[in-house]
């Protein structure tokens, strides 16, 4: 049998002392009944402190791990028989662990937020809109496997399959810090069910990916900054959709943002959803640049065709599929399109620093 050993204080984050000395220093500024006349400060207090809470939870998890290892291995000292035992303990907690440090690297400024997630189909008209219809019934999916909720604010359905794009709020504790990795262009080659002729075809899709914005955070939008049209909705929507004009687009001229949103019956409640959703990429879009990542990401995505992809998904002539940013790849892709991707979003948290 393996040696095994649990450290409760060994990883990046888990240093308990510490830990408790922050969240003693952060109580005293959140209850200084004067700090709430500055919300932004407040809520970055806010979220520093829901950080360590997590911190701290996972030193607990941890540390009775150690307890109940150590138990067990003294009882196996003496003589008991408790091998099995160890070996189901071992077998649990080699997914724990690995969870656990996948979570020590959620540590970003909204990686615990829900996420915005968006796919826009590439050129190639019905065989890209039916991939991006695949892609949206695999984040679904895999949103449904986590037990997140997942709310469509926006859909358009394709021209004769498919869609030309959808806009997916996923809800559930960090939902940014998993999916953003997910961002950029995917690629499906199979043999096209559209085409007579069974030929091979290659069609590509982008997925963005950015964090709902909380409502104390200050993003400034001005008006006049703002081109805001109304039209009618299309697809389902119930029997007000294409009566009345309660779809709604709205540019932000500064950047070229365009957000649309058509699901409610409500123009204003559109409204709403699509200035929620445009401040949230406001947001995420000043946090890059002050991170200097907005560059490389831009150099990732480029556009949406060969050569930019982020991932394959190949269903013939072979079946793979191969993310080429860390070379992780499997044979099973109808698993991956069923929203197996956790080892994905895994492998893309393992290499960042």
């Amino acid at each position: 049998m393996k040696s095994w050993t649990i450290s409760a204080n060994s990883g990046a984050g888990f240093e308990p002392e510490a830990v408790e000395a922050q969240l003693k220093k952060l109580d005293g500024q959140l209850s200084d009944p004067n700090l709430w006349n500055d919300k932004a400060r407040a809520a970055q207090l806010t979220r520093q402190k829901a950080q360590l809470d997590d911190k701290k939870a996972l030193h607990r998890r941890l540390k009775g791990a150690e307890d109940e290892l150590s138990t067990l291995l003294e009882l196996q000292n003496e003589g008991e028989g408790v091998e099995s035992d160890i070996e189901v303990f071992i077998a649990s907690w080699e997914v724990r662990l690995r969870e656990i440090f996948l979570q020590l690297k959620l540590t970003g400024p909204t990686d615990r937020n829900n996420a915005y997630l968006g796919i826009h189909p590439g050129a190639g008209g019905t065989e890209s809109q039916d991939w991006a219809q695949m892609m949206m019934r695999m984040y679904l999916r895999y949103f449904e496997r986590e037990g997140w909720e997942a709310e469509v604010l926006e859909h358009s359905p394709g021209d004769e399959a498919g869609i030309k794009n959808v806009l997916i709020l996923a809800k559930g504790t960090y939902a940014y810090g998993y999916l953003k990795g997910e961002a950029g262009v995917h690629r499906l080659v199979r043999l096209s069910p559209f085409d007579a002729a069974k030929r091979r075809h290659t069609s590509f899709a982008a997925v963005d990916v950015y964090p709902e914005v909380d409502d104390d955070i200050d993003v400034e939008i001005r008006e006049s900054d703002l081109r805001i049209d109304t039209y009618r909705s299309s697809g389902a929507g119930g029997q007000h959709v294409n009566v009345t004009d309660s779809a709604v687009r709205i540019v932000h001229n500064p950047t070229g943002i365009v957000v649309t949103c058509q699901n409610e019956r409500s123009q204003i409640k559109n409204r709403a959803v699509a200035m929620r959703v445009l401040k949230a990429r406001l947001y995420d879009l000043e946090m890059k640049k002050r991170l200097a990542d907005r560059e490389k990401m831009d150099a990732a995505k480029m556009d949406i065709a060969f050569g930019s992809q982020i991932r394959n998904y190949v269903l013939h002539p072979y079946r793979q599929v191969k993310d080429l940013r860390f070379g992780l790849e499997t044979g099973d892709p109808d698993a991956v399109l069923d929203g197996r991707i956790q080892p994905f979003i895994e492998a893309y948290l393992e290499h960042l620093k």
